[in-house]
């Protein structure tokens, strides 16, 4: 076992597993993907510290435990078609990938044209070939591809975005992070026959979610 892939055991152990992430698969997940793969090279010996790290254009990548969480909370199963908006360097896209298998798919918005190309660029050099990164307006989702079975936001919203709520498929998830520029609020969104129900499910911390249905530039 190499050094990363020690660091990355511990990780899970230290930060993810003794707190409330049970997950098997995920915690599978969160062992398997190579983090220090989507951290700039000059921050390689904090790529698994319990904290997120920036990578570029004012993203970030979040912290490890944040990241296991919201994509425990989207249930997702084998075989599911899932977008993330915000793909940043990619990193949670391949959490979602490992979660999925490859019988499964990710679409993942990004709006930074060069974050987009790297991303793209990194997570086809790792194998993760279930996942397609798209140039775009992550507030308004990707309908073509419509219904998704999870949908996960990684920058916060002023308000949860419509189009979102629309594109989940009957008892999908839209995990998102929702408030002001300063603190916001975790959320799970579960579409039912009839309407939404909302869950709490911590406070937190991201970037601003820019967009037609998020915040201004």
């Amino acid at each position: 076992m190499d050094e990363f892939a020690r660091e990355r055991r511990q990780m899970v152990a230290d930060q993810i597993a003794r707190r409330d992430v049970s997950d098997p698969r995920v915690l599978d997940a969160m062992r398997a993907v190579p983090r220090h793969r989507f951290v700039p090279s000059s921050l390689l010996s904090q790529a698994h510290g319990d904290f997120p790290l920036p990578v570029g254009d004012g993203q970030t990548i979040s912290q490890p435990y944040i990241v296991a969480l919201m994509t425990e909370n989207m249930h997702l199963s084998p075989g599911d078609h899932v977008l993330e908006i915000g793909c940043g360097s990619g990193y949670q896209a391949a959490v979602l990938s490992e979660v999925v298998g490859p019988q499964g798919d990710i679409v993942s918005i990004e709006r930074v044209p060069a974050l987009a190309r790297s991303a793209g660029e990194r997570l086809a050099e790792l194998g993760y070939d279930n996942v397609t990164v798209v140039e775009g307006d992550g507030t308004k989702g990707h309908p073509g591809e419509a219904p998704y079975d999870g949908i996960i936001v990684t920058a916060a919203a002023p308000t949860v975005p419509e189009p979102l709520v629309e594109q989940l498929g009957e008892g999908a998830r839209l995990v998102i992070p929702v408030g002001g520029s300063w603190f916001q609020e975790l959320v799970a969104i579960e579409r039912e026959k009839g309407g939404v129900r909302k869950r709490h499910i911590c406070g937190c911390r991201f970037v601003p979610l820019i967009g037609e249905h998020g915040w201004e530039r």
